[in-house]
Order: structure tokens, then C-alpha cells, then sequence
């Protein structure tokens, strides 16, 4: 075999509470296609800024290839992403795991998903968006000793994901510098308890619950400063019952509803009260996770 493309979804890491922990796989897709040539590296698809070594999915490539011991020769990459880059939906993550499955794949498949989960945490340095970008569906991940540990939990099947995608990025690194650095005990006990319920009500496809259990202390009240016109889409989304939150480190903002018609109750309000060009964008669950969708 010496050509595979492989399909890795969106993900929306912390959903509220879980900071760093908790992750849920969604229906926008990166395709990345690995074909192994005699010359170099040539990467297509994607802006010309991202086509040195440096990029993502050849790293993880590379990593994958040196922990079996295997020459790194000449590939070709093509990135078909439809995941937007900067947005909080995983858009880095989606190219770790492309890259490592790439790389096993056509070395015959001689590492688990584990074992690639392992290299590419270590590289991401947090299993949130890996974790549903390999496994699908609603994962909770933590590192002990080093090496990610995650597990799946059951999703409603009603559920109705509504991104809202703004026109500026904001980089995870950034995100992370306005965070501080301890937490008072109480606002630590509130997170643990309201993440508890956020995966029940979850399960339970309860709205109200999960709409009062996404509240956080930790991340989103420090985040949201760098985040247009956040308190306003926050009180209109909350006008429809839906849950809210920051996807990720943001700027995406996440509406979860039982509700198949929050996007055309939000259509005409959201450019009303925001400064910023937001995208709506209706996603689903996926609970597939990465996949092989051509190999030759």
C-alpha cells in the first residue's frame, strides 16, 4: 500500500466544566490523503504557509514512523480540510490523528489507536480533542504518568449541535495566557460537581439540566473577554432554552438543544446584536470517530 486518505471530524473540547477533559467528535470532516513517493515532502491543499515540515499532519507522521523504527522517506500530503483553522473545533487535533493513522496505515497497522493517541498527546500535550477525534462520540480523558487514559460516554441521540463560527481566530496558546494559575477551592468543587451532571444530562437528552450544569468557573468567565459580543449571544441563545458554551478555547460558541429549529430562531436576532460576522453551522454527533476511506 502506498496511498491512504483518511477522514478525522471536528471536535468541541470542554463542553462547559470539563475542562481539558472532556470531548465530543462532530459531522465536519478534515480528509487528508498520504502518498509515499521517492523525493521529499510536498504538502497541497492548504495555505502556503502551512507546507513546511512543520506542518501538523507530517509531524505526527514522522512520529508515528520513528517510534516503529521506519525510514521516514518522500510523501505527498493533500489537506482537504473543512474544519476552520483558530476556531476552537480541533482543526489541530484533526491533523495529529490524520497524520499518525496515515503513517500506521501504510505500515500495516502495527499500532493500536491507543498507541497513537499516546504518541500524539505527547506531542498536543492534552487528550481533549484527540480523544473524540480517534474514538467518536463523547469521550472524558486524563494523563497518568505521562500516557492519556479515556473513556466513551452514551449521547442522547436527539441532541442538535449549532456551532456559531465568527470571522477571527483565537489561538489556543493565547486562550490559555489569560487563565490563572489557582483556583479558589470552592470554584474547583463547583467544576467537578457541574461536569458530573453535564454527563448525565447528556445520556439523558435533558435540556434544562444540561443548560444549568454547563456553568464554569474555571476557563469560560476569563475567555470570554476575548470573545465579540459573548454576554450578548449568550443571553439571546439562553432566550431558547438551549445550553451554551465556549467550544474549546474559542472563539466558536456552542448551542446544544433538543430543538431542531434553534438555527432559524437564531437567524434573525444573531446579526442584530453582534459586531462580527458569525457563522451558523448545524452539526451532529459522530460517533465513528477517524476512518480509512481509500487505501491503495
Amino acid at each position: 500500500m502506498k496511498k491512504v486518505t483518511v477522514r478525522v471530524p471536528a471536535t468541541t473540547a470542554n463542553l462547559g466544566p470539563g475542562f481539558d477533559a472532556f470531548g465530543c467528535a462532530l459531522s465536519l470532516y478534515t480528509d487528508v490523503t498520504f502518498e509515499e513517493t521517492d523525493s521529499g515532502l510536498e504538502i497541497t491543499g492548504c495555505d502556503e504557509a502551512y507546507t513546511g515540515p512543520d506542518n501538523l499532519a507530517y509531524t505526527a507522521y514522522c512520529a508515528v514512523l520513528e517510534s516503529l523504527s521506519e525510514q521516514v522517506r518522500g510523501v505527498k500530503i493533500h489537506i482537504d480540510a473543512h474544519i476552520p483553522i483558530g476556531r476552537g473545533l480541533g482543526s489541530s487535533a484533526a491533523l495529529l490523528v490524520a497524520g499518525a493513522m496515515g503513517a500506521n496505515v501504510l505500515r500495516g497497522n502495527k499500532l493500536s489507536t491507543q498507541g497513537l493517541l499516546n504518541i500524539t498527546n505527547a506531542m498536543e500535550g492534552h487528550p481533549d480533542n484527540l480523544a473524540p477525534a480517534f474514538f467518536g462520540g463523547l469521550t472524558a480523558s486524563m494523563v497518568d504518568n505521562g500516557l492519556p487514559v479515556c473513556v466513551n460516554f452514551p449521547l442522547h441521540p436527539d441532541w442538535e449541535f449549532l456551532a456559531l463560527i465568527p470571522d477571527f481566530e483565537l489561538s489556543t496558546s493565547f486562550a490559555r495566557s489569560v487563565l490563572p494559575a489557582q483556583l479558589p477551592r470552592a470554584d474547583a468543587v463547583y467544576n467537578i460537581a457541574h461536569g458530573a451532571l453535564v454527563l448525565k444530562a447528556l445520556e439523558l437528552g435533558d435540556e434544562k439540566l444540561l443548560r444549568n450544569a454547563m456553568q464554569d468557573r474555571l476557563h469560560q468567565p476569563y475567555r470570554k473577554n476575548l470573545i465579540t459580543d459573548y454576554d450578548a449571544i449568550e443571553a439571546l441563545v439562553r432566550t431558547t432554552g438551549a445550553a451554551f458554551c465556549v467550544s474549546g478555547a474559542g472563539p466558536t460558541l456552542l448551542c446544544i438543544t433538543l430543538d431542531e429549529r434553534l438555527e432559524e430562531k437564531l437567524a434573525k436576532k444573531l446579526p442584530q446584536i453582534t459586531k462580527a460576522n458569525w457563522q451558523m453551522l448545524p452539526l451532529h454527533i459522530e460517533f465513528e470517530g477517524a476512518k480509512v476511506i481509500c487505501a491503495e
